[in-house]
């Protein structure tokens, strides 16, 4: 693949994190993380180094505050640890070697009882890696899998999944959620979450799209990459190994 040293201007971001530290504890990374967003959308895969497994999956919006563009809350449509009302919102500042600090507070879910907690995290930001579309050019998107939860239906399972792709780079995270119809908004709400199961595929020119992670009971059923075409505006319908899926977020360039 050819070397691409920088990014272009766009709206699309893949990054990595290089420590955590709960307040007062050192820092230290004992995951490989891969946190992919497209505008308003983003999608976290956090796999412990240790025991190959989830530390923790997370997908949902990303809201930057339009008074302090330094502060950015992220929802969890999708959790792991099931902290779906949590809020979390982090303040970012530049390090001088081009790094992000984030700081705030959130739930340590390492420690009994899950209390909120002080942490600092360092993300840097990737360069972006060589898809089909070829040098300097490529597609980025996010997805989540339609479904329906009826008037009066009372508690449902559904199978929420979330895809995102920036260039050669891409994610998918599942989850089954029990969900209900809030009495007083009429609005959906997550009851409870299972287990998520999880793939990140890279693209290589040679062999195509290879998978890096392949976890969880599902995780071998999950869509590859390889197998889908998105074309549309966020909003839209795409299908995927025949389910719909609603566009969340869509960047091509070319």
């Amino acid at each position: 693949m050819s070397p691409q040293t920088t990014n272009p201007p766009t709206e699309s971001r893949v990054s990595t994190r290089i420590s955590l530290r709960w307040l007062p504890e050192p820092a230290s990374e004992t995951t490989d993380t891969l946190v992919m967003s497209v505008k308003g959308w983003y999608v976290d895969l956090r796999v412990d180094k240790n025991s190959g497994q989830i530390d923790w999956a997370i997908a949902g919006q990303r809201v930057v505050d339009s008074q302090e563009l330094r502060r950015v809350q992220f929802t969890h449509e999708l959790d792991s640890h099931n902290s779906f009302d949590a809020v979390d919102c982090g303040t970012f500042t530049t390090l001088a070697n081009g790094d992000d600090l984030e700081t705030g507070s959130m739930p340590r879910p390492d420690v009994p009882g899950a209390p909120m907690t002080e942490y600092e995290e360092v993300w840097r930001e990737l360069t972006f890696r060589e898809g089909p579309e070829g040098p300097g050019k490529g597609v980025s998107w996010v997805l989540e899998s339609k479904y329906e939860v009826g008037i009066g239906e009372g508690e449902v399972e559904v199978a929420r999944t979330f895809l995102a792709r920036v260039w050669g780079t891409y994610l998918v995270v599942r989850q089954k959620q029990i969900h209900t119809r809030s009495e007083e908004t009429g609005g959906i709400v997550v009851k409870d979450g299972g287990d998520v199961s999880a793939r990140r595929e890279e693209w290589d020119g040679s062999s195509g799209w290879v998978a890096k992670y392949v976890l969880g009971a599902e995780g071998k059923e999950l869509p590859s990459a390889q197998n889908i075409q998105v074309q549309g505006s966020p909003g839209e319908t795409a299908i995927v190994q025949g389910q719909p899926y609603i566009i969340r977020s869509f960047e091509d360039i070319v």
